[in-house]
């Protein structure tokens, strides 16, 4: 997309995960990527092309009327109904959203700039109602001379080489300070952070010359992209404040992006399988598609920054501080080439180290993305047992072989499901487990046929309008596929219908939930076109999404911000104000409706506790475990450093002792397995763990746990 660059600056936000909440608004899906890469990034230094001459950022009489349209839509269609017009607090807090999108890490404005904004805190509001959207731009030309200023004294500072061996440190993380209060103090600022910028560089073994070379050409491009910001880009930052605002998942597409978005709706199994946005001056992954190059890759993870990319055996290019959509144009391929990316990991301060990851481009096939099952056993006190495992990657559905062509036989989610379960049942399994870890949701209905499985009939979930109107979801089909022993394993990204079925099955009390706590996605967002309102099919406007209802369990709970808690929890590494949807600005309020009238079976209830004191006693003599507490222990002692040494053999040694931390559990791991240990972590072959997962053993035992505790209850009963 080609306004995502400006969000760079939001580094605290994206690094709490706030940038979630842009998560529409900022990705780019890499792939819409079966093509090849366009000839302009062969042998062109883009920092060296003039950008287009600037247009005037005054908003255009289109933008007034989108904005007057948008206002309407979100008083009359939002699930909140949020009242706009004479609303000094909202209008406040527009302007506060408005501000953290230009400057988040308040590097640019200086306070006097933020305090002289505050002429428009009041009228902000009324502004959106009326369409006189003049304040916004002013406030962004603003930005744009300081972001000028900031990089031509960047630029200034590459004429001397950085001394290194100073004692001194950066503080990268801005978003809880005060705003700088004077150049002299912001020119400091800068000169730490540009130090830090030669310092990563340096220390990947670059001369002082070459890095001169790299940074002049990263600052150039960065006053360059400035350069290409057009009065729709503005519009659109300012729109997405006003949504944001008012909740996270809403969003406004410009006209360009709605095209944009609709491309990813319909390609994003493409390619490497990567969505990406801003994260500072880094590219960062957002998301990963399952069974695309890179999830298969096992190599690029969720916060992972790209920093370099490159074409097969070609060199990798510097992209730090490139628009996102240069960045794709780079990644962009066709299927079967290569492309190599220099990745800083998400555990990586700025000026941690890298590695570089090569891929190869191809079309993700629907197979990848289908359940997938197979058969595990646990050995209990010399006794086998053996259980059936499904994994979910997405809740999937072949919409035109079912709604429109109308075929028996469609592809889906609760059929595949329901095969699997008659082969577990030929083999004889002991138990279930429906492994729903990072299923980000998908289609509704086949969250409800999926219940129905292991459900007689009745109620499965409800949704709740902006009119309080509530629908209730059945599965009104009598009988069920699979009565046994079951569990569903879910995980911190289980989010949507993962979180309908995990809460049905726990309402109805048909299986043991085990995991960490559910993401909390409990809302529904639809999307309106602009350009159809009042039949102006001719104006293109764009698009707006925003949320019109919500999800609430059988219960009366919504699965909103709280998730689905389950019945015996795993550590997590990351906390509920770092992950989840409770972790995000303006999030809607978990709450409760009348519950469903439905009857629970309760095969699990009475014996939760029991099952969870097992399972913490065998964690107390886990050794995965163990190192999964020691990381969460790790990360919470440094996730609040948001400081690094500018000192370079401070720096190098901070390096080498993660690593040599990381080479030592690694070695331990492999002693463990009864494997010889290496001696640097580029000798170490990841594959060797791929197919180690101690969380889903665990659940194995939970269900051994399980059957031997309700086979105990039973014989007491005849007895």
């Amino acid at each position: 997309m080609t306004f995502v660059w400006l969000k760079q600056n939001l580094f605290q936000s994206l690094k709490k995960f706030k940038g979630f909440s842009f998560a529409l608004l900022l990705v780019v899906p890499l792939a819409i990527v079966a093509q090849q890469p366009p000839e302009k990034h062969a042998n062109t230094d883009k920092s060296l092309i003039e950008g287009p001459t600037q247009e005037s950022l005054l908003p255009k009489p289109s933008h007034g009327r989108a904005s007057r349209y948008i206002a309407r839509i979100f008083s009359e269609l939002h699930y909140l109904k949020p009242s706009i017009r004479r609303n000094d607090e909202l209008s406040g807090q527009i302007l506060n959203k408005y501000i953290d999108i230009l400057d988040g890490n308040k590097s640019y404005f200086l306070a006097q700039d933020v305090k002289d904004f505050q002429r428009f805190q009041n009228m902000i509001d009324d502004n959106i109602i009326s369409g006189h959207l003049k304040p916004a731009y002013d406030i962004y030309q603003v930005f744009q001379n300081r972001w000028i200023d900031r990089y031509d004294y960047a630029l200034s500072l590459l004429e001397t080489p950085f001394d290194f061996e100073k004692d001194e440190t950066y503080r990268y993380d801005r978003e809880d300070v005060e705003w700088i209060s004077d150049e002299k103090k912001l020119n400091e600022l800068w000169r730490k952070r540009v130090k830090a910028d030669a310092l990563s560089l340096v220390l990947a073994e670059k001369s002082w010359e070459e890095t001169k070379e790299v940074l002049t050409k990263r600052y150039n491009m960065a006053k360059r992209r400035m350069s290409q910001n057009k009065s729709e880009d503005i519009f659109e930052y300012f729109m997405n404040a006003f949504a944001l605002t008012i909740e996270p998942h809403a969003t406004y597409f410009s006209p360009r992006e709605a095209e944009n978005f609709d491309i990813e709706m319909k390609l994003s199994l493409e390619g490497i399988g990567a969505v990406l946005q801003v994260d500072d001056v880094y590219t960062k992954v957002n998301k990963l598609v399952t069974g695309a190059p890179a999830d298969k890759s096992k190599q690029i993870k969720v916060g992972d920054r790209i920093i370099g990319v490159g074409q097969g055996d070609n060199a990798v290019e510097d992209v730090i501080g490139w628009r996102l959509d240069d960045v794709v144009d780079l990644i962009r391929g066709e299927a079967g080439t290569e492309v190599k990316l220099q990745i800083l990991p998400k555990e990586e301060v700025i000026a941690g180290e890298t590695k570089t990851v090569s891929l190869i481009r191809e079309q993700v096939k629907l197979e990848e993305l289908s359940a997938k099952s197979k058969v595990i056993e646990i050995d209990n006190n010399n006794q086998q047992y053996k259980f059936g495992v499904i994994e979910i990657p997405k809740f999937y559905v072949d919409w035109d072989a079912k709604y429109n062509k109308r075929l028996p036989d469609y592809k889906s989610t609760s059929k595949d499901v329901a095969k699997f379960i008659e082969s577990f049942k030929k083999e004889g399994v002991d138990g279930l487990v429906i492994d729903l870890r990072n299923n980000g949701g998908g289609a509704l209905d086949e969250a409800v046929d999926l219940t129905g499985l292991f459900i007689d009939r009745g109620p499965v979930v409800q949704q709740k309008d902006s009119r309080n109107r509530v629908h209730v979801f059945p599965d009104s089909d009598p009988g069920v596929v699979y009565d046994g022993p079951l569990a569903v394993l879910v995980n911190g990204a289980s989010a949507s219908a993962s979180e309908i079925f995990a809460g049905a099955i726990q309402d109805y009390g048909r299986g043991v939930i085990v995991g960490e706590q559910t993401f909390g996605k409990g809302t529904v967002q639809t999307l309106r076109d602009l350009n159809h309102f009042r039949g102006l099919l001719d104006t293109q406007l764009g698009q707006i999404k925003l949320t019109t209802s919500k999800f609430y369990r059988v219960s009366g709970e919504t699965t909103q911000h709280r998730g689905v808690v389950p019945d015996i929890s795993y550590p997590s590494r990351f906390s509920r104000e770092d992950f989840g949807e409770s972790s995000y600005d303006n999030a809607l309020a978990w709450d409760t409706i009348k519950q469903a009238n439905y009857k629970p079976v309760n095969e699990v209830n009475e014996f939760v506790s029991a099952l969870d004191q097992r399972h913490k006693m065998r964690r107390e003599s886990s050794k995965e475990f163990a190192y999964l507490e020691e990381d969460i222990a790790e990360y919470q002692a440094r996730k609040n450093d948001d400081t690094i040494s500018l000192n370079m053999k401070k720096r190098k040694a901070e390096i080498d002792e993660r690593k040599a931390k990381k080479l030592a559990r690694i070695n331990q791991r492999l002693k463990d397995k009864g494997l010889k240990p290496v001696d640097t972590l580029k000798d170490f072959d990841e594959s060797v763990f791929e197919d180690d997962d101690y969380k889903l053993e665990e659940t194995g035992n939970i269900l051994v746990d399980y059957i031997a505790l309700k086979r105990s209850k039973k014989l007491a009963e005849n007895k």
